[in-house]
Formats: structure tokens, C-alpha cells, sequence
């Protein structure tokens, strides 16, 4: 197929790449809208879907703007069926294209996911960067509120760094931002575009960026670039793998931990083998060969000499893309074999698997208990 009737038909179909990135958001958001409306806190929830698309394919397939509405009635009359209040949820669908839009709108109403007393929901055909100034100073502003921004450009020189820390400023919102990193590499290493060169240089200097040995590292760059820039949230990453050469990435950023969890859990849901993210081919799980001790050894190398928290170890865990319940799996493996202390604030030894390593203790007791190797 030409490279025209490729795009063609990408706009008619939902790649399989494309269904990995929804069913990853559809995971995340029905996580997030139950957590945000158990959390005895927030009043409303803001969604916001800044490139919708036409919310459903020729073949079938579903899009972002479908999969986030389906959530939404879901998680609602889960409540109503048990008599719980859900936060009152206001949506924002947005394409550039009326068109989309407008299939996007009558494809909603036919399946009977827009209903006012589930959610309010707005349709809007504006430019990306006009939006994006009203959208941030809009959640500038929100007090008890929580906010999700979806952001799937069609190209990725609309996208700076500085629209994810405008959007998060308020520290209620969280960002899934998609990057067609597969074609930004390509141009990195075949003579880089003046777009792709400004959006290095927003994240590194560009004469700091190293040259990627292949797309893997590529994409560790701009993680390890998002991070270094925004500090104070949150980064982390789900790679779309559609054959050996070809890699896709999701970012993630939050500044609050639990939804940093729950990202990583939506990740392990789909990937419950490695948690890295979605391929065609098997790979190898979390205990066999290689992946095996990969979070041992970063364990063993943080924990060294000194004694680490439960509140170091959860977080620590999290940031190296794992569960607490995988560094559980470690810490028992250790105490088998007399390899571990866990010590108690009191100064005594904690029962067998009695580990803490959750989000409950991280916030409240930070310091329940100490591990130690011998």
C-alpha cells in the first residue's frame, strides 16, 4: 500500500497500535473516575479530550471520545446501583474537523452515551493552542475538582512541555499525552526537522541531546527529559510496540502519587507480564530470565548499606515502573533466605510478609517500618 493509502486508511480504521493506546486510556480512566468519586473530596470532574477524532471507525473500532463516555455511564450507575453519590463530571470533546465532531456527536447520541444527568458534555472545533489557553486558565482556577486532559495530536510539533506544566499548574489535573515517537526518532537520526529540534530544546539544550542508538533509548531521553524539566510531577511512560521496529509511546504525568499508581497498574492490567506496554509478539514475564532481577539488583543497589523506609520503598518501586506487590514477591524471596531485616518503628522485628508497602502507608505512617539487608 502507498504511504498516502496508508494514511488513508489509518484515518478510516483504528491501527492496532491506535486500540493498544484507547484500551489503555479506557483502563486508566475507569480506575481514575472510581477513585476520584470514592475520595470524599471532589465536587466535579473535568475531562478534557483536546484532539477527539471521529470517535468511531470503519471497522468498527472505538476512539478516545467513545472509550472516556462508556466510562463515564459505567462508572455512574455503578454508584446509583449502591445508592452512592457520584461528583457531578463535565466533559470536553474538541477536533479541529466539524466533521469528526459532528460523527463523533451522532455516533454518542445513537449508542445513548450522552445524557445530562450522567454528564455534561461539550462539543468544540477549535484550534489546539487557542483551547489550550482557556483550558489551563480554566483549571487554574478549580478548587475542589479534579481534571484528566487526553492529548493526541496529529502532529507532534503542536506539543510543548510548557502546555503540560500550564495544564498541571493547580496540581488537580492529570496528563496522558500520546507522541508518534516511532517517526520522531526516524527524524532524529536521518537529519533533524527544525520542529523536532524545537521540541528537544524546550525539554534539553539540544547540544545536550545525545543521538539515540535506537527508538527504546529515544524514548528514555524524552522521559528522562520530561522529568528533569518538570520536577515536580510525576513521568512515566506506555510503549506501543507494533513490530520490532516500530514503537509508539503514551506519556503519563501526575503530581500525585496514587495516580501514579494507578497508572502503573492500568499499565500491569494490559501488560501483565512486564508492564512495559503492548506488542504483537509474547515476551518474556516479570520472573524469567532477564526481567527476572531487574528489580532485585535496583533494590539491593538503593537499599545498599542503609536502612530504607516503607514510604522510600513505595515510591522508589513505583518510579522504576513496578508494583509494591512485585517488591513484595522480592522482600519474601530475601527473607527466605535470612537475607532481610524489617524492623518496626518500636525497634522490633516485623511478622513474616509484613511489608507496608501501599498507598495508605506511604501518606500516614511513612516510617512503620525499616528494611535492612544483612
Amino acid at each position: 500500500m502507498s504511504k498516502v493509502g496508508k494514511k488513508r486508511s489509518s484515518k478510516k480504521n483504528l491501527l492496532n497500535h491506535s486500540e493498544a493506546k484507547v484500551r489503555l486510556l479506557g483502563v486508566y480512566i475507569n480506575k481514575y473516575l472510581n477513585i476520584i468519586s470514592n475520595d470524599g473530596y471532589s465536587q466535579k470532574i473535568r475531562i478534557y479530550d483536546l484532539f477527539c477524532g471521529e470517535g468511531v471507525y470503519d471497522n468498527g473500532g472505538y476512539g478516545s471520545p467513545v472509550v472516556l463516555m462508556k466510562a463515564v455511564k459505567d462508572c455512574y450507575y455503578s454508584f446509583l446501583s449502591r445508592s452512592k453519590r457520584i461528583p457531578k463530571i463535565d466533559v470536553l470533546l474538541n477536533d479541529l474537523d466539524e466533521s469528526k465532531v459532528a460523527k463523533t456527536k451522532n455516533f454518542l447520541t445513537e449508542k445513548s452515551l450522552l445524557n445530562s444527568d450522567i454528564a455534561k458534555v461539550d462539543f468544540k472545533s477549535e484550534d489546539y493552542k487557542d483551547l489550550l489557553k482557556v483550558t489551563a486558565k480554566e483549571l487554574a482556577s478549580i478548587k475542589q475538582e479534579k481534571a484528566f486532559v487526553f492529548i493526541d495530536p496529529y502532529e507532534y510539533k503542536h506539543i510543548k512541555v510548557s502546555h503540560i506544566k500550564e495544564l498541571m499548574k493547580n496540581k488537580k489535573t492529570e496528563v496522558l499525552l500520546w507522541l508518534p515517537t516511532q517517526f520522531m526518532y526516524r527524524f532524529e537520526t536521518n537529519g533533524t526537522p527544525t520542529a523536532l529540534k524545537d521540541f528537544i530544546e524546550e525539554i534539553v539544550p539540544y547540544k545536550d541531546w545525545n543521538k539515540s542508538d535506537n527508538v527504546w533509548s529515544f524514548i528514555n531521553q524524552l522521559r528522562e527529559g520530561f522529568q528533569s524539566k518538570l520536577t515536580e510531577l510525576y513521568v512515566d511512560t506506555f510503549t506501543i510496540q507494533k513490530d520490532s521496529s516500530t514503537v509508539f509511546c503514551l506519556f503519563f504525568f501526575t503530581s500525585h502519587i496514587k495516580g501514579f499508581e494507578k497508572m502503573l497498574e492500568a499499565k500491569w492490567d494490559i501488560d501483565a507480564e512486564a508492564g512495559k506496554g503492548w506488542h504483537y509478539s509474547p515476551q518474556l514475564g516479570l520472573f524469567a530470565g532477564q526481567e527476572t532481577n531487574k528489580l532485585a539488583v535496583e533494590l539491593e543497589e538503593f537499599m545498599g548499606s542503609k536502612e530504607r523506609s516503607n514510604a522510600e520503598i513505595f515510591e522508589f518501586v513505583l518510579r522504576l515502573g513496578f508494583l509494591p506487590k512485585h517488591a513484595n514477591e522480592v522482600f519474601d524471596s530475601w527473607q527466605v533466605d535470612s537475607k532481610l531485616e524489617v524492623i518496626l518503628a518500636n525497634g522490633t522485628r516485623a511478622r513474616k510478609k509484613s511489608f507496608y508497602l501501599n498507598y495508605k502507608n506511604y501518606r500516614d505512617d511513612p516510617d512503620k517500618v525499616s528494611f535492612k539487608l544483612k
